[in-house]
């Protein structure tokens, strides 16, 4: 399944998650959904219970989840934060 990734909203979203989340072990939690990056800070990690998202250098991305319905979820729940916050 080939997802296309808007780096720019994922960005905008991993910032409102880190400002407006609360912060564990330098993870960042908000609305279902845990933000954090490497020790390096290259690598973007954007994930709830079912899907994984990891972004890194140069726009490269990787899902890892499920099931379409899960994938699903899991964008609706970074659209919401894009929208509330």
């Amino acid at each position: 399944m080939k997802n296309e990734l808007d780096s720019k909203f994922l960005l905008r979203v991993f910032d409102k998650i880190r400002q407006f989340g609360d912060k564990t072990d330098e993870k960042y939690r908000l609305n279902g959904i845990v933000a954090f990056t490497d020790l390096d800070g290259y690598t973007l990690f954007v994930e709830d219970a079912q899907v994984k998202l990891q972004y890194g250098f140069h726009n490269q991305y990787h899902y890892d989840y499920p099931s379409q319905a899960a994938f699903d979820q899991f964008e609706k729940k970074l659209k919401e934060i894009d929208s509330r916050h």
